[in-house]
């Protein structure tokens, strides 16, 4: 019997989501066929071994029984590493890093797959060099935002029409984003976005449909069916994600064509390949609610599994429960390892 570790926690704004996904993997990894190890991270960037009930992990009270450790005595516990880390440390390709350096194996994609989807820029000309449909963007420096922000709206503006999105390069969980309608407004989300990161990406607000899909697999992966997230909000925010009264509906799965359906999901496959990702990804997208043009949004390579989270539901849809989900996300770690 292996023993798995959870990572779950971070030094990343997402440090809360990460909690509540990492104890519903907890209840629902199969704990006949392995042994669990929970390796929590503060927002310090303290490493803690935890026993305790997934309840305490969502609500934070893990840090008070769990046992401080180095990282050298984590990982020695474990076989295989489950991070379960949304966002910065986690999903960046640097917690991916300190796994190759340790010659363990991991679930998801590896450090150059983790960065570049990680950044929401970098992701873009990575989708323009292959043919895959993106939005425009434009690319904004903190830095420059501080010295002229006037001159950096003025660029934006030469580029972009409204209404447009304001986000930080590297976050998740729509964390520092904007929808921007008029120059006041634009000027107030580069300024939000600035908090988050060192460089922004201001993207044309496409009026569409959000779509996602769920990606599995390593050389040959599969995509999921489609599921739609309609937000009560303006767009799909943080709030929006993870809040009980935030009336948003997600739908799996999503009422669209079959033709439209088969080419999210290829469009999906090309994404994960385009950019070295393995194991499991969830890929978004626009359809545009005038033209039904498809454009990627972006690429989350650790996706949320709490109970409001799509990655799951789609799979549960094509007949893959979330406990035999996360032995396939496993066995395609071991499978990268040795290959």
């Amino acid at each position: 019997m292996d023993t798995i570790g959870i990572f779950f926690g971070g030094k990343s704004t997402e440090h809360e989501v990460s909690r509540v996904s990492a104890a519903a993997v907890y209840r629902a990894i199969d704990k006949k066929k392995h042994q669990i190890v929970r390796i929590g991270i503060t927002k310090d960037g303290i490493w803690k071994i935890f026993d305790g009930t997934p309840e305490e992990m969502e609500d934070g009270s893990w840090e008070i029984t769990a046992e401080e450790v180095s990282i050298d005595d984590a990982l020695s516990k474990i076989d295989f590493a489950l991070p379960i880390l949304h966002g910065a440390h986690g999903e960046d390709g640097t917690i991916q890093g300190l796994f190759e350096m340790r010659d363990m194996p991991y679930a998801g994609p590896g450090v150059l797959g983790s960065s570049l989807a990680m950044d929401k820029v970098a992701a873009k000309m990575v989708f323009e060099a292959s043919g895959i449909p993106t939005c425009d963007f434009v690319l904004v420096l903190t830095r420059d935002v501080e010295n002229d922000i006037e001159k950096e709206a003025a660029r934006c503006e030469e580029k972009l029409p409204y209404p447009m999105f304001v986000k930080p390069a590297n976050a998740g969980s729509s964390v520092g984003i904007s929808k921007v309608h008029d120059h006041e407004e634009l000027l107030a989300g580069l300024r939000e976005a600035a908090k988050f990161d060192r460089r922004l990406i201001v993207e044309v607000g496409v009026n569409a449909r959000e779509i996602e899909t769920g990606v599995i697999g390593n050389d040959d992966p599969i995509a999921a069916g489609v599921g739609e997230i309609e937000a009560a909000h303006e767009f799909y925010d943080y709030d929006a994600k993870y809040s009980d009264d935030a009336k948003t509906v997600i739908t799996v799965p999503a009422e669209v064509d079959g033709a439209l359906r088969e080419e999210i999901r290829k469009i999906a496959v090309k994404t994960f390949k385009a950019l070295d990702l393995a194991g499991f990804s969830r890929v978004d997208f626009m359809v545009d609610r005038d033209t039904g043009k498809v454009y990627v949004n972006e690429v989350n390579t650790i996706p949320g599994f709490t109970k409001y989270s799509m990655f799951p539901t789609l799979w549960e849809k094509e007949g893959v429960p979330f406990t035999e989900l996360l032995e396939k996300i496993i066995a395609y770690g071991y499978e990268r390892h040795h290959s």
